[in-house]
């Protein structure tokens, strides 16, 4: 197994940690929080603003990219990198978050999934080697197993998600055989839905697998939050240190600080970019919808505590008639400022666990930042 994460600090009140993953185009600080670039881009922003708010990792979908463009154009490009003209770390998600979908979901069955091709209106097998084929040609630094992801609330009850833990882990093992892409690490998911039984056992069958990381998927999909929580602390305890943590899909600030006080190093969501389309500012002291008519005349910046672009040079008031207007700057801005303010609290995360007041920032940020 190739070591690829690095722990530099331990925070001695809590299970926050700091450290490096090393990856093909360059080293990040962990913990991070990744934007997500579904089909290439990140809506509403160039991928050149990305970076420039110092983003060195994003994630796309392995199946969408599959799909449409194809992988023969992928190729042509020179890989996915070069497609999207993207100079830093991508991760992979193999296709298993389709399975959420109705309109991609079409059957589970033991050798793969059967998945809808929205575009063409046909069906097809995707297995644990098609996954891992598609993400070794695609060359993105991080892919991801196929995984069986249930939902939340599955009505077929705990023996449902045993079967789909047991595929999830049956699917890891296949997908490690698989991989041939030696630039690339692949990372494995564990499942389990809110059973912490379940979860326990698939976290320890995936760290006896030789993956540098290991992810927790289906969570963050409507299950209480402080049965996530101990479902992330649990899981944490089951992995070596030396592996990375990702929790898939978490994305609201309050969330992640709550995951890194439990030694969670990764994350992603479409939580940023998705509430700034409906108008909502993610601000120091909390969640601000722009839309409310009191911001009409309040000509001071979406937060005095951001030094973004959009916080130095506009006003709640021009945002707020921006996005009333559902004029596309509007959802720009606000675009900006959330993925700006998400990596400024990644930021400061990292430098507290460093100095020893993680502790400290994660309850005076908590208690700030008002949902």
């Amino acid at each position: 197994m190739t070591k690829s994460f690095s722990l530099t600090h331990s925070d001695e009140k809590s299970s926050a940690r700091a450290g490096k993953l090393k990856l093909s185009h360059g080293e990040i600080e962990t913990p991070f929080y990744m934007p997500v670039a579904t089909k290439g881009s990140v809506k509403h922003l160039a991928l050149s603003e990305v970076s420039d708010l110092g983003f060195r990792c994003m994630i796309s979908n392995a199946f969408i990219f599959y799909l449409r463009p194809g992988l023969s154009t992928i190729k042509k490009a020179g890989g996915i990198h070069q497609f999207m003209t993207w100079k830093h770390n991508l991760f992979t998600d193999s296709g298993g978050f389709q399975l959420l979908d109705e309109v991609f979901l079409r059957e589970r069955r033991e050798e793969g999934v059967v998945l809808n091709n929205p575009f063409t209106k046909k069906s097809e097998l995707f297995t644990p080697e098609k996954a891992i084929e598609v993400q070794n040609t695609l060359g993105s630094d991080v892919a991801m197993c196929l995984d069986d992801v249930p939902r939340y609330g599955e009505a077929q009850g705990k023996e449902f998600y045993a079967k789909t833990l047991t595929r999830t882990i049956n699917w890891a093992a296949r997908c490690e055989k698989a991989h041939e892409n030696k630039k690339q690490l692949l990372f494995g998911i564990n499942q389990g839905g809110t059973h912490l039984d379940l979860r326990i056992k698939g976290m320890r069958a995936l760290n006896e697998m030789n993956f540098p990381g290991l992810a927790l998927g289906g969570l963050a999909i409507g299950e209480p939050k402080p049965i996530m929580q101990k479902i992330i602390t649990s899981c944490r305890k089951e992995m070596d240190e030396h592996k990375s943590m990702y929790v898939m899909g978490l994305g609201t600030p309050e969330d992640i600080i709550m995951a890194i006080s439990s030694g969670a190093d990764i994350f992603d969501s479409v939580f940023p970019t998705r509430t700034a389309r409906h108008g909502l500012a993610l601000t120091s002291k909390g969640r601000v919808s722009i839309k409310n008519n009191i911001f009409s005349k309040d000509f001071s910046p979406l937060d005095d505590e951001c030094a973004c672009f959009v916080c130095t040079t506009y006003s709640k008031a021009l945002i707020h008639h921006l996005s009333k207007n559902n004029e596309e700057s509007g959802f720009r801005f606000l675009s900006h400022h959330n993925l700006a303010f998400m990596q400024k609290t990644m930021e400061t995360a990292r430098t507290s666990i460093r100095e020893g007041t993680f502790n400290v920032f994660a309850r005076d940020f908590l208690k700030k930042y008002r949902v």
